[in-house]
């Protein structure tokens, strides 16, 4: 449930920088309104990535993709979700009058790779929890390799577009015909980075499987230590849970969100610790929360 301090599920993944505009991971209740108070415009987001059919991840669904056409998205809309969700959108805009200005297209989602571009490819994969729900695994392709500007100069390649379409792989020639091979005048492709986004789970070899030497694991901590046995009882995780599977996947860094609205902000700093003595590398996600990868530094902004 919301509370004060904190409101339902809704992540977004800033890949602007990448081509790909906003991904948005669930749309709990009121996720537009939230919205409201950051610089994110909803018709940024190119696409929506569902979980699972629990009213905390999609009540704000229907809201959210009014406004995007209200407020001038024209672009299509991507929606990755359970077979259920579809229906469930089609319905409520049917039965409300809601026209969108631009194409809706949804996508039932089932284990395996559900998305696969020129940028990224994103993996599903079902986790354990008291209804159907996937975990997604976010993966960024291999980046071309550094420009060799010792390489670039001896090669007498003139500063201007030629660099940038060698450092894009392309081959270029020269005037008078001699032509210069990106291969020689760059270094190796360089890793993408790897994001995993679980949506509500207890502890299982699927979660731990997405988050495998991922750089950010996203993983809901719905209750501490003290309260393991509700957790099991409610297919959720605790801090602890959340932080073994980062451990065991060998990740670089966690995310705990999803924190149920029985803990106080005097209690995170427990919940914290409680986690970190699994595995150190561990923030725990608070409203209106950014944290950015860059040059492979994670950053708590």
């Amino acid at each position: 449930m919301p509370s004060k301090m904190r409101n339902t599920s809704a992540l977004v993944l800033n890949l602007s920088a990448e081509g790909e505009g906003y991904w948005l991971f669930d749309c709990g209740e009121a996720t537009q309104h939230q919205i409201l108070h950051t610089s994110l415009k909803p018709r940024k987001i190119s696409k929506i990535f569902i979980t699972h059919m629990h009213g905390d991840h999609i009540f704000g669904l229907p809201g959210l993709i009014s406004s995007r056409s209200f407020l001038g998205g024209d672009e299509p809309l991507d929606i990755y979700g359970p077979p259920d969700l579809g229906a469930w959108l089609e319905t409520t805009l049917r039965m409300t009058k809601t026209h969108l200005n631009y194409a809706l297209r949804i996508h039932e989602i089932e284990d395996g790779v559900i998305l696969d571009n020129e940028n990224f490819r994103v993996i599903a994969k079902g986790v354990q929890h008291v209804i159907p729900c996937h975990g997604f695994r976010i993966e960024q392709k291999p980046l071309p390799g550094k420009l060799l500007i010792d390489k670039v100069v001896a090669a007498g390649v003139p500063k201007g577009p030629l660099l940038k379409r060698l450092k894009n792989g392309e081959d270029v020639t020269l005037e008078g015909g001699r032509t210069i091979f990106s291969r020689d005048v760059t270094g190796p492709a360089q890793e993408g980075f790897t994001v995993a986004v679980l949506g509500d789970t207890s502890y299982c070899p699927q979660a731990v499987e997405l988050a495998e030497h991922a750089d950010i694991v996203i993983h809901e901590a719905t209750f501490d230590m003290d309260t393991g046995n509700l957790a099991k009882e409610y297919g959720h995780s605790t801090i602890g849970d959340a932080a073994r599977v980062a451990k065991e996947a060998g990740a670089r860094t966690l995310i705990a969100n999803h924190i149920s609205a029985r803990f106080m902000p005097s209690d995170i700093k427990r919940l914290k610790a409680q986690g970190q003595a699994i595995f150190s590398n561990l923030h725990i996600a608070e409203d209106f929360s950014r944290f950015e990868w860059k040059d492979e530094k994670f950053l708590c902004l």
